[in-house]
């Protein structure tokens, strides 16, 4: 019964990963994929303009 209580902790952590990467790429896409791209873009976007509004020629350097 020793092997049993050495291999449970790894198998269960192994089942819980193996369930998170599945939901990970379930997610990916979809109806929502545009939105969030479109979000991402919004906030590059504010970003950009507000390091063109700076003065500041390069990302980081003021």
């Amino acid at each position: 019964m020793d092997y049993v209580s050495a291999l449970l902790p790894p198998v269960v952590m192994a089942v819980f990963f193996t369930a998170v990467v599945v939901t990970i790429v379930k997610s990916q896409g979809g109806p929502n994929k545009t939105k969030e791209d479109a979000a991402v873009e919004a906030a590059f976007a504010r970003a950009e303009s507000v390091r063109q509004a700076d003065g500041s020629a390069e990302p980081g350097k003021a």
